[in-house]
């Protein structure tokens, strides 16, 4: 898979996800992401926490294939707390494309909450 199949591909989930927003008419009784939306933040950020609790245990166990799946449920989970603030993958790919090229180091320093302001 290529660096934009996979962008295609996290464009694609992410348009579902927005179309299961109970503003575009997405049915909490048909739809598990609707659902979600539906319990709201709390619900969706507890969710979050609870996928990346199952890849750490995954990661422990150092079984590849449940690496693989638990990481798929954490990226899945938290594109859809992106979607509860308005926020798409592209915004995360924005993210990553700034810090590429810089050492952690640098860019802990370039955050505000690290600038003493």
């Amino acid at each position: 898979m290529t660096q934009l199949d996979s962008q295609d591909v996290l464009a694609r989930v992410a348009a579902v996800i927005e179309s299961r927003k109970p503003a575009a008419g997405g049915d909490a009784a048909a739809s598990y992401v609707a659902k979600l939306f539906s319990k709201g933040t709390d619900a969706i950020l507890k969710k979050v926490g609870e996928e990346a609790t199952e890849l750490v245990m995954a990661a422990k166990d150092g079984d590849a294939q449940k690496i693989v799946y638990e990481t798929a449920d954490l990226w899945f989970h938290s594109m859809i707390a992106l979607a509860q603030f308005g926020l798409t993958p592209a915004d995360v790919i924005r993210e990553l494309a700034r810090r590429e090229g810089l050492s952690g180091l640098q860019e802990f320093a370039q955050r505000p909450e690290n600038r003493g302001g």
